[in-house]
């Protein structure tokens, strides 16, 4: 079994690892947390014409997500991969959750609430919606 975990820059991601982290144990499955490396239109238009160098953006925002989950990460147990990808992280994961033949995608909700994430957009509702597999959506601590 393939456990395919998405994880961002928050707090709640280190969460979401250790619920995935106790699933693959439990479920003698493989790992595979991935981040997907995005900067909105919105941020990019904001920057107005000021010449950005997205590679170095990316690669910064990158190694600034995988040095806050390492910690986490050296809790596993069972083998995990790291996995960047590009895009808009609901559909970049449900994209690669179809092509490495994922069995079940974990994300976590920062719990904004309904009207929030209608305004906001919500991640792991466009991921349920989207997966070509299972979805759990881990809720925060604070949800419970």
């Amino acid at each position: 079994m393939k456990i395919l975990v998405g994880v961002d820059e928050s707090d709640m991601s280190k969460h979401t690892i250790r619920r995935a982290l106790r699933l693959a144990e439990q479920l003698d499955a493989e790992l595979e947390v991935a981040h997907a490396a995005y900067i909105p239109a919105t941020v990019l238009a904001a920057m107005g014409g000021v010449p950005l160098n997205m590679e170095d953006i990316v690669a910064g925002q990158r190694r600034s997500v995988w040095a806050g989950l390492d910690s986490v990460l050296g809790e596993a147990k069972v083998p995990v991969s790291r996995v960047d990808l590009d895009g808009y992280p609901p559909d970049a994961l449900s994209d690669y959750a179809s092509t490495s033949g994922a069995d079940l995608i974990v994300v976590g909700t920062r719990g904004r609430g309904p009207i929030a994430s209608m305004v906001l957009g919500s991640t792991s509702h466009r991921i349920v919606n989207n997966a070509p597999c299972d979805v759990l959506v881990v809720r925060s601590q604070e949800e419970h």
